[in-house]
């Protein structure tokens, strides 16, 4: 029984995952475009730096960061909401793991830069990239791809 809800965790941890590997590069590419593009100097190509203004090794790290805390929102959310149809627990998970994740961004943000405006879209981004994720795990236990925790 142990190893079954190990499984079905990470099941859920990968499903997670992968919605946010298929929506992280979208809302990068947006972000980078339409928000934090308008606010940087431009970039000369053969600087180290991608179009968009961000470096490579910048890039991966961030993208590598939000698999894994998306892998661990999959996880805990799981276990938050068991078989419970409370949409404050559902919510209050992702806006839980969507803050801690902004938060630090913002923090981070005000001591390395003087403008905020940046870090508030991130700060956004990431409970946005939570609550999808969130809907990708509900459909995947109401197609029962995904056992919740008993």
């Amino acid at each position: 029984m142990m190893w079954e809800e190990r499984i079905e965790s990470i099941k859920a941890g990968g499903v997670s995952l992968g919605a946010i590997a298929v929506i992280f590069p979208l809302t990068l590419l947006i972000n980078q475009v339409a928000v934090l593009q308008s606010l940087a100097e431009p970039v000369a190509l053969g600087e180290g730096r991608s179009i968009l203004g961000v470096s490579d090794l910048q890039g991966w790290v961030s993208f590598a960061i939000a698999l894994f805390t998306g892998f661990l929102f999959g996880i805990t959310y799981r276990y938050v909401i068991r078989q419970d149809p409370n949409l404050h627990l559902r919510s209050g998970a992702v806006l839980a793991f969507g803050l801690a994740r902004g938060l630090a961004q913002i923090d981070v943000g005000l001591t390395t830069q003087g403008s905020l405006f940046p870090f508030l879209i991130l700060a956004a981004e990431s409970v946005v990239l939570f609550a999808i994720a969130r809907l990708v795990l509900d459909w995947a236990m109401v197609q029962k791809w995904v056992k919740p925790f008993p």
